[in-house]
C-alpha cells in the first residue's frame, strides 16, 4: 500500500494514512477533505477528514482543526457523529469518525420536499438531545443547518461537523472568536453570531429553529440575494407567522419555533433542555405516545416506517423459528412473515393521517402546481390525493414519478400485493436507471410474497447492478428482512462475489 504525500488537493484514495486505508474521497470542505475509509484493526468503516494541504502549514488552522476534534471527542452521544481518533502523519493532519450511511437532512427536502409534521418533530427532537449534550460539555456547535443533519439508514438522526465548535471558556483564543463568524452559514446564523458577539447554546437554538422554520414552511424564514442581505434580514426583519403558512399546524408548535427565533438569545429557550421538553409534550395529530421517543423517526413517512419495522421485525421472527425447526428455506419464512404483516399493520397504516387544514381525507383539490400537489398528496397520504398528481398535472413527469412511487410504497406496505405489482413492473420498464432500481426491488419483494421464489431471486440479481440507484430505504428496509431470513437462497442466480456485496450493502 502506498504512503500518503502531503500535497494539497490530492486525491488520496487508495493510500495508507496510520492505521486507515482510504478507500474514496467522500466530499470536501474548506479545511478538510473526507474519505470513506476502513480501519482493519477493528473491522469497520470510517470517515476521515484530512486538513487541506495548504492550511496545514498555519499554525492557527492547525489548532482549529485539533479544537474540533478535541470539541467532538468529548461528545459521546447516539445523535453526535462519534470522533474515534485525531492524528498527524508525515505533515498531514486527520480526524477519524464515525461513518453515517445514509443522507443529510439538505438532500431529504431536497429529493422529496418538506418532511412530514412527524418526521419534522422526530428529526428536531433528535438535534436537540444532541444540543443538550453540547451544552452540558460548554460547546457551541456554531453551525447548526440541514447539511449537518444526518439521517442514518437506522433511522437515528446525528449531528455532524463540530469544525465551528468552540469551548466556552474565558481564555478562548480571540482570533478563532472572530475568525468563526464568517465560517458559519448565513442563511442560519444568530443574530449574535453575525455580529460578532460572544456565543453560548442559544445561538444553536437559532439555528434549530430556522432549520425547524424551513421543513414546516417549505421555506426558509429570510431569503436574498446576497449574504450580506440575508444577514441583514436576520438582525432586523421578523419572520412570517408559521400559522399563517401553515394553519393546519398546532398552534404551540408554531410558538415554539417563533421563541427559538427570537432576535435576542434572552428571549429564547435558556437552553436546550428546557427546549427539549417543551418538543417531548408536544403531540401531532396521529402520533402516539410511543413514537416520541423512537430512535428509528425521521428518515420519511412516520407512519411508513413504523409499518416497515412491524414487518422486518415479523420476517426476521419467522426466519429465526423456521431455521430452529428445520432450516426451511427463507423464502417461506419470509413469505408467512409478509402475510402475518399485511394483518399486524393494517389498523396503523389505515388510521387517519395528519392532513393541512381545508384538505379533508376524500376532499382532493387541484393545487396551483405539481410540486404543491405532490407536496398535499404525500402529507395526505392517500390513494385519491397520490392519483391526483397524474390527473391534474400529467405532464409533470417528476412529480408524476414521485407520487406513483409513493403509491407503490403505500400499496406494498397495506398488502395489497397485485395493485403494488402493477405499479413495481411499470417501473421495471422504464428507461430511467433509478426508476429500474426502485422497480426491480418492489419486484422481487411482491414476487417472494407470491411464493415465485426463483423469479424474485432472479429480479433481485437484476436489481443488483442498480443497487447503488436506490434511494429508497424503506424498501432496502424489506429486501433486508427477506434477505436476512436466509441468504443462501438469493445468492442462486448471484456470484459469490455479488452475494458477498449485496450481503454488506443489505447489512
Amino acid at each position: 500500500m502506498n504512503a500518503v504525500e502531503p500535497a494539497d488537493d490530492a486525491d488520496l484514495s487508495g493510500k495508507q494514512l496510520a492505521g486507515f486505508r482510504l478507500l474514496r474521497r467522500l466530499g470536501r470542505g474548506a479545511m478538510a477533505e473526507v474519505y470513506l475509509a476502513d480501519q482493519p484493526s477493528l473491522g469497520r468503516q470510517v470517515a476521515v477528514k484530512v486538513l487541506r494541504g495548504r492550511l496545514a502549514a498555519d499554525e492557527t488552522y492547525v489548532r482549529r482543526f485539533r479544537n474540533e476534534a478535541r470539541a467532538a471527542a468529548a461528545l459521546v452521544h447516539a445523535n453526535i457523529v462519534q470522533v474515534y481518533e485525531v492524528g498527524s502523519v508525515d505533515g498531514l493532519h486527520y480526524i477519524a469518525q464515525e461513518y453515517v450511511q445514509g443522507q443529510n437532512l439538505q438532500e431529504l427536502m431536497t429529493r422529496r420536499g418538506p418532511p412530514a409534521l412527524n418526521q419534522t418533530l422526530a428529526i428536531v427532537r433528535q438535534v436537540a438531545a444532541a444540543l443538550c449534550k453540547a451544552a452540558a460539555a460548554g460547546i457551541v456547535h456554531r453551525d447548526i443547518k440541514p447539511e449537518n443533519i444526518l439521517l442514518a439508514r437506522t433511522g437515528e438522526v446525528k449531528v455532524a461537523d463540530f469544525g465551528l465548535a468552540r469551548i466556552i471558556t474565558a481564555g478562548a483564543a480571540p482570533e478563532l472568536t472572530q475568525a468563526g463568524v464568517t465560517m458559519g452559514t448565513p442563511l442560519y446564523m444568530s443574530p449574535e453570531q453575525i455580529e460578532g458577539r460572544p456565543l453560548d447554546p442559544r445561538s444553536d437554538i437559532y439555528s434549530l429553529g430556522v432549520t425547524c422554520y424551513q421543513m414546516l414552511a417549505g421555506t426558509l424564514p429570510f431569503r436574498g440575494d446576497t449574504a450580506l442581505s440575508v444577514a441583514v434580514k436576520h438582525l432586523k426583519s421578523t419572520p412570517e407567522p408559521l400559522e399563517k403558512l401553515r394553519p393546519d399546524l398546532p398552534a404551540e408548535l408554531c410558538r415554539i419555533v417563533h421563541r427559538m427565533l427570537a432576535k435576542q438569545p434572552d428571549e429564547r429557550y435558556a437552553t436546550p433542555r428546557e427546549l427539549l421538553v417543551d418538543l417531548r409534550g408536544l403531540q401531532a395529530p396521529g402520533e402516539g405516545e410511543s413514537d416520541v421517543d423512537l430512535a428509528g423517526l425521521g428518515v420519511e413517512y412516520v407512519e411508513v416506517h413504523a409499518a416497515t419495522e412491524r414487518l422486518a421485525l415479523l420476517t426476521r421472527t419467522a426466519a429465526q423459528q423456521s431455521v430452529r425447526l428445520r432450516r426451511r428455506r427463507w423464502w417461506l419464512a419470509a413469505a408467512a412473515a409478509v402475510a402475518m404483516a399485511g394483518g399486524a399493520i393494517a389498523g396503523w397504516l389505515t388510521r387517519p393521517p395528519f392532513l393541512l387544514a381545508g384538505a379533508g381525507r376524500h376532499e382532493v383539490t387541484r393545487q396551483a402546481s405539481a410540486q404543491a400537489q405532490l407536496y398535499f398528496a404525500k402529507l395526505a397520504g392517500t390513494e385519491a390525493w397520490l392519483n391526483s398528481v397524474e390527473r391534474f398535472f400529467p405532464d409533470a413527469e417528476y412529480e408524476v414519478r414521485m407520487a406513483r412511487q409513493e403509491l407503490a410504497r403505500r400499496y406494498l406496505y397495506q398488502g395489497r400485493w397485485s395493485e403494488a405489482g402493477k405499479l413495481f413492473d411499470q417501473f421495471a420498464e422504464s428507461g430511467d436507471v433509478a426508476a429500474r432500481a426502485f422497480g426491480l426491488a418492489g419486484q422481487s419483494i411482491v414476487l417472494a410474497k407470491d411464493r415465485k421464489f426463483d423469479e424474485s431471486a432472479r429480479r433481485l440479481a437484476e436489481f443488483w447492478p442498480l443497487h447503488d440507484k436506490l434511494d429508497d430505504m424503506h424498501l432496502a428496509r424489506l429486501l433486508r428482512a427477506t434477505f436476512e431470513a436466509d441468504h443462501r437462497a438469493s445468492q442462486s442466480h448471484l456470484s459469490q462475489q455479488e452475494a458477498e456485496a449485496l450481503k454488506r450493502w443489505l447489512s
